[in-house]
């Protein structure tokens, strides 16, 4: 007997997926039937963790509960990817001209960092954020290990919150380790479809845990050799929260490359600096050299952080690969 139905993807390792029919947790593995491509895109996974996903199987009993049947022997077949309401997408190496999608269907990005341990690049963050405005997705900016931190690092945890709060990103601070916010990120959570990113080591699968400790996601160390973190992750995952909500927890990044994206539009999807350019003497303005220009201004006024406007002017500046 064929069965049909639509179901979310909530595990992808190499050509095998888990899928589930959310916000039900019953879990049920898949295979991609031929190759599957979506119109106009050049990404190396045609499907994402997150992707709502048709598929249909075939079990042999009637009246038995069919995800019972669906085994890794006899998996379901994927045959087609709805419409995304959103994704995150990246350039999947340095070189490469190809993209590879994070996540799809995301209620919110929460992008993990930390002001040390491992010590943050603006620039890095900057290019998450201007993905997330490009694809629609909205933000939310997790500072964890605070308490490393909050004491010895004070003027740096001040100024960050001025410059990110200031473009218009909510900020957290946060600790996996003594609590601290957990409870307020675990109802931010609630009831959504969230992704947890950022580099190796700021601490996402710790994190998790912290928010359900039931949860077993892999956490790692920190490398004494470049104080940066180690992979553990290695694949996209979805976990169900016992709170509600679920969360993507995704490879620590180490590189991240815009996509599809003109160097004319760049300044679109920085929030202080679009509103400023309405009173850019000159439209287009690239905000670099032009006369009477608006953003300019603001950056020379203290209004918009010189650290934003730098992350700007080295977007302008890559060619095709970013580290």
């Amino acid at each position: 007997m064929t069965i049909k139905g639509q179901a979310t993807v909530v595990k992808h390792t190499g050509s095998h997926y888990l899928l589930s029919r959310l916000p039900e947790w019953k879990l049920f593995p898949a295979v991609l039937r031929g190759k599957i491509r979506l119109k106009g895109s050049s990404a190396t996974n045609p499907v994402a963790v997150g992707d709502i996903v048709s598929y249909e199987a075939e079990v042999p009993e009637a009246g038995v509960a069919p995800e019972m049947q669906i085994t890794m022997e006899n998996p379901a077949v994927i045959t087609s990817v709805s419409p995304r309401k959103n994704y995150i997408i990246r350039k999947s190496t340095n070189l490469s001209r190809q993209s590879h999608i994070i996540a799809a269907n995301l209620d919110r990005a929460f992008i993990i960092a930390t002001i040390d341990f491992p010590e943050i690049k603006l620039p890095f963050l900057d290019r998450l954020l201007v993905t997330c405005e490009v694809y629609n997705v909205p933000v939310t900016i997790v500072l964890n290990k605070v308490d490393l931190y909050r004491e010895s690092h004070a003027e740096m945890l001040e100024a960050f919150h001025d410059i990110y709060e200031g473009a218009g990103y909510p900020v957290m601070e946060v600790s996996a380790l003594t609590g601290e916010g957990i409870e307020e990120l675990r109802e931010a959570c609630k009831g959504h479809v969230s992704l947890f990113s950022g580099v190796s080591g700021v601490g996402k699968s710790s994190l998790i845990k912290a928010m359900d400790p039931s949860l077993e996601p892999r956490v790692g160390e920190i490398s004494d050799v470049h104080l940066q973190g180690k992979h553990t992750t290695t694949f996209y995952e979805m976990y169900a929260l016992d709170s509600g909500g679920f969360i993507v927890d995704t490879p620590g990044l180490r590189g991240f490359g815009l996509v599809d994206l003109k160097k004319e539009e760049i300044a679109l999807y920085f929030p202080e600096m679009l509103k400023a350019s309405e009173n850019c003497r000159f439209a287009p303005c690239t905000h670099t050299h032009e006369p009477g220009c608006a953003v300019k201004e603001a950056v020379e006024n203290g209004e918009i952080s010189y650290q934003r406007y730098s992350s700007y002017l080295g977007m302008l500046d890559e060619e095709g690969k970013y580290r």
